[in-house]
Order: structure tokens, then sequence, then C-alpha cells
């Protein structure tokens, strides 16, 4: 659930610094920011392994769109919590319903589509293929609105894509542990299904068409990200629960355990951190840093989905892998 905040982190609603010389941030606000660095990062690493563990689930494989509404709820909750004077994060400003209608929409597609990747792929592919989401927006933006972005970087986005591009195929394909013998009792290692790239390359258009979105609606209706998401949450939850009884496979809750819920839960928890966080790291840091923050996320999620996953240093995977840090650092 973190990427409903970071695909709109505020770069047009900055502040005119007060005076010429820039303020040197104060000891305390350092650790402050540190802090909720750490809170953030902890945070989403914790949901994504969370979420997946729960849609290895077969009873919960098939209830993205309850998970969804779920996250939702959770993202609004909180959203209402840290707009009150107490927090102070924000001020919060009403729009039209049906004119959230069309956002609301690809935000619910934003999420539902990268959870069933979750679902269908292993950590690794998943994370990475969201890297794909920097590329596809800056098409997106070249087409309708023929913005452009340094040569530098657009050369940096080559090996990400050929990196991930690697990696998803020789994902895809099963893996026995070269410790087996016959008789071993090892599983074969986890692999990604087609499907799941499938579900991963829609997400990442679903992604990349929502940021877009969330740009043209900045300059519409002149509110800030977390405005924006304080009225498309609940419209978005509402909305998710009307598909519910047509999308998803509910599991006879009386048999499922006590620690499932207990899990789902946590996920609960980890959005609602995300989400907290974010508002401290961008006014700690601005913009910039947190697209650093987000990279590091990144990096770290596949370095441990990769040393969980059971694969050797020499799978042709591992080749992608680097290509795409690679990219990610240049």
């Amino acid at each position: 659930m973190e990427r409903d905040v970071e695909a709109q982190e505020d770069k047009s609603f900055v502040e005119p610094p007060v005076a010429n010389i820039p303020a040197k941030p104060s000891s305390e606000a350092k650790k402050k920011f540190l802090l909720w660095t750490g809170i953030n990062m902890l945070a989403t690493i914790g949901i994504v392994f969370t979420n997946k563990a729960i849609f290895d689930d077969p009873d919960f494989k098939l209830m993205q769109t309850s998970f969804a509404c779920f996250h939702f709820v959770c993202t609004g909750m909180t959203l209402f919590v840290v707009s009150r004077p107490f927090f102070g994060a924000f001020v919060p400003k009403r729009a039209g319903i049906t004119e959230m209608l069309p956002l609301a929409f690809s935000m619910c597609l934003n999420v539902v589509l990268p959870n069933l990747s979750l679902a269908f792929s292993t950590v690794t592919v998943y994370q990475l293929c969201r890297v794909l989401l920097t590329p596809m927006t800056a098409i997106i933006n070249y087409v309708l609105y023929s913005a452009t972005i340094p040569r530098n970087a657009a050369l940096a986005l080559i090996p990400v894509c050929a990196g991930v591009g690697i990696t998803s195929y020789y994902d895809t394909k099963p893996v026995i542990p070269a410790s087996s013998e016959e008789g071993s009792t090892d599983k074969v290692i986890a692999t990604t299904s087609i499907v799941g790239v499938i579900f991963a390359l829609s997400g990442v258009c679903a992604s990349s068409a929502y940021t877009v979105l969330i740009g043209a609606y900045h300059k519409k209706l002149q509110m800030s990200s977390s405005q924006l998401l304080f009225n498309q949450a609940p419209i978005s939850s509402v909305m998710l629960l009307f598909a519910v009884p047509f999308a998803d496979k509910i599991p006879v809750l009386s048999g499922v355990p006590q620690y499932r819920w207990m899990m789902i839960l946590m996920s609960g928890v980890f959005a609602a951190l995300i989400n907290i966080s974010q508002f401290y790291i961008v006014a700690g840091s601005g913009p910039v840093s947190s697209t650093v923050v987000g990279h590091l996320k990144t990096v770290s999620i596949v370095g441990i989905g990769w040393a969980l996953s059971g694969r050797g240093v020499t799978d042709w995977s591992a080749v992608g892998i680097v290509m795409t840090v690679g990219g990610i650092v240049m």
C-alpha cells in the first residue's frame, strides 16, 4: 500500500524558502528524519513479505479486491488522524465524488493488479517490475505531453528494462537446488508464473497511468497529494466493496487460523506506518531525498527476496538483478 503515497509525492506544492540562505536542519530534525526513514523502510519491507505470505495461502490468493479495500480503509483512517490539528500533517480539502471517480478507479487498479502480481510471482520479480514504473511513466508523459527526461537518465533506463526482462524470464523457469539429491526432501525453488508476469506488467501500466493522472489532478484541483489521497481512499474502498462478491473467492472465515488474521492486521498496521512516515520524510528532506529512500527500499527488498529465494549466484536471473540495480544507481 506504500504506492498510494509514494506515487503522489508532492513536487508542485513546495513552500518557497523564507530567506535566500537555506536553513541548516537542526540535530533534532535530523534524528527525527532518520527515525521516520527507518520506520518507513522497515514497514515497507514488512508489508511486502507479510502480504506475500498471506497471498501464498490458497484461501487468500484470490482475495485481492477485499484486501485492497481493507488497505484503503486503513489509508483513509490514517489520513483522517494525521490531518487533525494534533498532527497537522495537512489541511483536508474536499472534492466532488463524481469528479474523483476516474482517479479513484485508477487507484483501485494501481493496487489490485500489483497485489495479483505479488500473489503469482516471487518477491524479487514483483519488486523489480515495479522499477519499470519510471520508464513507463516517462513514455506516457512523452506521448501525451511531449515531456522529455535528461539523456543520461534515459540511458540509465536501458539496463533497468533489460535487467527486469532477464530476471523475469529466468525466474519463470523451474529450478532445483544444487544440493538436492535423489530422495532428498528439499523443495523446488519458488518461481514466477507467466500469469504473474502478465499481472506485473499490467500493474506497471496501471500505476504509470495513475501517476500521470495524479499530476493532472494536482493542476486541475490545486490539491496536494495528501488532500487527493484523502478524497480517493474512501471512494475506492466503496467501489471495491461492490466488486468483492464478483471478483473474490471468499474462504470459510471460521476455518482461517488466528495467526493469519494477525498477519492481516499487521499488514494494515504497516500500511498506516508507511502513510504516516511518508509525511515526515517529504517534509524533512523534500521529494528528491524521498525518492532516494524509495530506491533504497527497492534494493533492500530485492536483496532480501533473493537471499530467501534459495537461488545460487550463478543463476542467470542474478545477472538481471545486477543490471537493474546498476541502472537504479546510475
